[in-house]
């Protein structure tokens, strides 16, 4: 059994990107993996400062108190970790990459700066439909873990669903149920 961490950073609660993330946890929950998800739309949490004084107290890592002393212990305890967002040019959703940064709190515990090691899925919702449109934000996706030192599981952009139910019917995000049912 592995501990699923989903960060969603959709603000759609019922959007195109809960969809995969809906589709993922079935199948993850199918082999009696633990998931839990955290709407960071929903949530109060603040952007990095970049003040390097995180780490300090490991059950409160970064020094601003929000709403990510939520999610700080389930990161901690994850074996895998889900990026999920819709495509906002070429990029994560801001909601998701403020809480990406403010992660770096638990790198700092470490003497060393090692951040803790998780394996990692990405779903992605977008509204363009070629792999241009993928490219930039699966490099990013890419570069992201090689910093982290985390292994990718693999990552799915499914294309063309912009308005709210697109997704319904999509071939494509049938694989989001594949990827949690992979996780054993």
């Amino acid at each position: 059994m592995k501990k699923i961490l989903i960060l969603n950073g959709s603000p759609r609660l019922n959007g195109n990107t809960s969809a995969l993330i809906e589709e993922f946890t079935k199948g993850a929950k199918l082999n009696g993996n633990e998931v839990i998800k955290f709407d960071l739309d929903r949530m109060n949490i603040h952007c990095c400062k970049g003040c390097l004084r995180g780490g300090k107290n490991p059950e409160s890592p970064c020094s601003q108190k929000d709403d990510m002393d939520k999610i700080y212990p389930y990161y901690k305890e994850a074996d895998i970790v889900v990026l999920a967002s819709p495509m906002y040019y070429w990029a994560f959703s801001a909601q998701l990459k403020m809480v990406i940064d403010r992660l770096f709190a638990v790198t700092e515990i470490d003497p060393n700066y090692k951040t803790p090691y998780k394996e990692c899925f990405m779903l992605m919702a977008a509204e363009g439909n070629d792999e241009n449109n993928s490219k930039p934000v699966i490099e990013y996706y890419k570069y992201l873990l090689n910093y982290l030192g985390w292994k990718d599981l693999g990552h799915l952009i499914v294309g063309g669903v912009l308005n709210i139910g697109d997704i319904k019917g999509n071939e494509e995000s049938a694989k989001a149920f594949e990827m949690g049912k992979s996780v054993l």
